[in-house]
């Protein structure tokens, strides 16, 4: 689907490096709980899915929104999932329901990092234009 033959503009999250990489944790996330046992189905494995499928949802919906401050808050919320994902891997890890997991929570930190250089960057001033 071309942008060009339908007058459609690309959504602004498609170009995001940060909802890309999101978007990697989240297919990961539901691979590494397929594993989980049966009886977390609607335990661990709901909860995680969740808050790794929030993360790229808040991002998309931020940067649909078009305003800085609608950014960053999607941002924030984003990152709130990021970190609860983080708390419910360490859990399943502790459980022994997720021992192949260790690589995820390094990509998951190196994520963290980048949605807070993004976080950053968007709450700095805007340069006013200079005006002639």
């Amino acid at each position: 689907m071309s942008g060009e033959r339908t007058g459609r503009q690309r959504p602004k999250h498609y170009d995001l490096d940060v909802w890309k990489d999101a978007m990697r944790l989240a297919r990961e996330t539901y691979r590494i709980t397929s594993a989980f046992p049966a009886s977390e189905k609607f335990g661990l494995i709901a909860q995680i899915r969740r808050a790794a499928v929030s993360v790229p949802s808040n991002i998309a919906e931020g940067a649909a929104k078009g305003t800085r401050g609608e950014l960053t808050r999607s941002l924030l919320i984003a990152r709130g999932s990021l970190a609860e994902l983080d708390t419910q891997f360490w859990l399943a890890r502790d459980l022994g329901f997720a021992k192949q997991a260790e690589s995820t929570q390094e990509f998951l930190q190196i994520l963290f990092a980048r949605l807070n250089a993004l976080i950053r960057a968007n709450q700095r001033p805007k340069k006013a234009a200079h005006v002639r």
